[in-house]
């Protein structure tokens, strides 16, 4: 997540203050990234240093204003237009946690795939159940319809990459037992069918604003 080019994006229809930047990036994310204080500012001094940002007097209650400069718009717009990098993916936990638990002594590999998929349905009906709310504001026309539209996108997002996370569980599941088949004494999972939807689950994390 970039929120060096979050906040240049925050600050390129006028200058804002650093609790309002905050305010207005978890509102525009649905608090799906909750920032800090400290976060912002620590990242508008690295901006100021590159000269992509500048403070920029008091408003009237005396907060610190920040601006972009004409090459923080210029690096925005520089960012919009390249694609994101895929070629250095970030680590994933759940990977990581998984290619660990392949072999690990006292590890039942079968249990860590089960509590995650367990975990993961809960989070897609979750991601489901807000996208539903999001979309009957906009539809009522009781939204802030540009922070709404974006918290649309970012639940949609959300929903896709938990339904893979979903598939990606039940190949792994599936691999192990294939593997177990042609060496007898590997350890693996009995192939189970994911959970049936649980609509009592509770909201997923980083999703309480809009709860």
């Amino acid at each position: 997540m970039s929120i060096r080019h979050g906040l240049l994006a925050l600050l390129e229809p006028g200058p804002r203050y650093g609790s309002q930047l905050r305010s207005e990036f978890e509102s525009r994310t649905g608090s799906t990234w909750p920032l800090n204080v400290g976060q912002v500012y620590t990242t508008l001094s690295r901006l100021e240093r590159d000269g992509l940002v500048a403070q920029g007097g008091e408003d009237e209650a005396g907060h610190a204003l920040w601006a972009i400069t004409d090459s923080g718009r210029a690096e925005l717009r520089s960012w919009y237009a390249q694609p994101v990098d895929r070629t250095s993916p970030a680590r994933d936990e759940l990977a990581i946690k998984l290619a660990m638990a392949v072999g690990a002594p006292g590890v039942d590999i079968r249990e860590v795939i089960q509590s995650q998929r367990r975990h993961t349905v809960r989070a897609m009906q979750d991601y489901t159940r807000l996208k539903a709310r999001a979309l009957t504001a906009l539809e009522s026309g009781r939204s802030q319809e540009r922070d709404d539209i974006a918290w649309l996108l970012v639940l949609e997002q959300l929903i896709f990459q938990t339904e893979a996370e979903a598939r990606w569980l039940d190949h792994c599941e599936a691999r192990l037992v294939r593997i177990a088949a042609l060496d007898p004494g590997t350890a693996a999972p009995a192939a189970e069918p994911a959970p049936p939807p649980d609509p009592a689950a509770v909201h997923a994390p980083g999703t309480s604003r809009r709860a």
